[in-house]
């Protein structure tokens, strides 16, 4: 078993220069902790896997492709793997969970 807790993880990835901090990797998943800062910019590149973000807190917009969404806590989005996509407009700090299916590469 594997078990988290969203206060210590949040912590892990404060101390940290980047604003992900993958926690779990199994070759079928793997799930990490992103954080964007109030007024940051996201710079992600498209993924070789499918993800689903879950937003814990924060208020921003996402861009899929062509489509724009707001997200707020509770916010649930799926990205196609190889679809570009972004958060943008961040009006307050993100925490979001993010899981790849299967587990993210470096690819």
């Amino acid at each position: 078993m594997h078990a988290f807790h969203l206060a210590q993880l949040i912590d892990q990835q404060k101390n940290r220069d980047r604003p992900y901090l993958e926690f779990l990797r199994e070759s079928s998943l793997s799930v990490g902790l992103y954080i964007l800062p109030l007024g940051s910019k996201d710079e992600q590149q498209p993924h070789n896997e499918d993800e689903v973000y879950y937003v814990i807190s924060g208020r921003a917009s996402i861009k899929v492709g062509d489509e724009e969404q707001a997200v707020t806590p509770g916010s649930i989005i799926f990205v196609a793997a190889k679809v570009p996509h972004y958060f943008y407009d961040i009006k307050e700090d993100l925490t979001i969970l993010v899981f790849f299916a299967p587990a993210e590469s470096s690819s």
